[in-house]
């Protein structure tokens, strides 16, 4: 049996037709290493600062802080101890804290007042300085607010794609669930296959039909399937052939936040190697007494072994 994939269509999405073959990773980051870059990319700040992790950010936040108060206090530490009033510390080291608190006091324009510049240059030194305490928690507040307001969607995809008996048939599936209590509606799914074929190096896409590509509303989990019949590119293809091919699925979601009334967008990618065959997923919800729904989303990579039955269209 041929080991290359059949299809009606070449829907490249933009990866091209030469690359990896893993075109993106399973957080929705793609598979790709950018060199010849300049060294300082003014144009990215504030995208790196909007999009870096909690703890990168908070790290930079506060390397700042300390060493912009650790430069002013070396400036008024050398300008001379006499030219701030109220310093009571007599030896060095003691002293230097002192300007490091007086900086930090400046910084945030708080001032206990104990300490005070008299000096013109102290006095100018401090001057500045809270004109850039200012100017900096402004920025850094304008970036809280960026980072809190900015619309994400949070959605947990099943670690593998399954092969399990849909109908009178098979379908390739995976689930996905939201993790954030807020209301996602007229969510579309949209799934497209990568492959390469014996022989050619030149990579393939194909949008795959699916049972159902558009839903309203997301109060529960979703199982995506691509039913595997005369349609489909899998048909009469085993799971060792589907891997010669080095088969990815790209897997693209668009969905209206309703919280903040904008359009959200979710991406990740299942290889060959991901998928599972004669697999069923265990449900993730249950009805309780009171009539509520009770859904696990621990239960989103739960399994169970599933007998199909012989005649169907893809093979282990």
């Amino acid at each position: 049996m041929a080991s290359s994939l059949k299809t009606k269509n070449n829907d490249d999405l933009g990866f091209g037709t030469k690359g990896a073959d893993r075109s993106m990773k399973k957080d929705g980051s793609f598979n790709l290493e950018r060199v010849g870059e300049p060294k300082f990319k003014n144009y990215e700040i504030y995208h790196t600062l909007i999009t870096m992790s909690w703890p990168k950010f908070i790290l930079l936040i506060t390397i700042g802080y300390l060493a912009t108060n650790l430069i002013f206090a070396t400036v008024y530490f050398f300008l001379g101890m006499g030219e701030l009033k109220g310093v009571e510390a007599v030896d060095s080291t003691h002293q230097f804290f002192e300007a490091f608190f007086f900086s930090s006091q400046t910084l945030t324009t708080l001032g206990y007042g104990r300490v005070s510049p008299i000096g013109i240059s102290a006095s100018t030194v401090a001057a500045i300085e809270s004109m850039m305490g200012l100017l900096s928690f402004a920025l850094a507040t304008g970036l809280l607010y960026g980072r809190f307001s900015r619309p994400q969607a949070k959605l947990l995809y099943s670690e593998n794609a399954i092969i399990a008996p849909y109908r009178d048939m098979t379908g390739l599936m995976f689930r996905l669930v939201n993790m954030r209590r807020n209301q996602l509606i007229e969510v579309e799914m949209e799934v497209t296959l990568a492959w390469f074929e014996k022989n050619n190096p030149i990579r393939q896409f194909t949008r795959l039909p699916l049972e159902r590509n558009k839903i309203n509303l997301f109060p529960t989990s979703w199982t995506i399937v691509h039913p595997i019949d005369e349609n489909s590119p899998f048909l009469g293809k085993n799971l060792e052939e589907i891997m010669e091919t080095k088969a990815e699925l790209i897997v693209l979601l668009k969905a209206f936040d309703d919280t903040f009334s904008q359009t959200v967008y979710s991406r990740t990618s299942y290889r060959a190697e991901e998928f599972r065959y004669g697999k069923k997923f265990l449900p993730m919800f249950t009805i309780l007494e009171s009539g509520k729904t009770r859904m696990d989303l621990r239960l989103i990579n739960a399994m169970e072994n599933i007998q199909i039955p012989a005649g169907k269209i893809v093979s282990n």
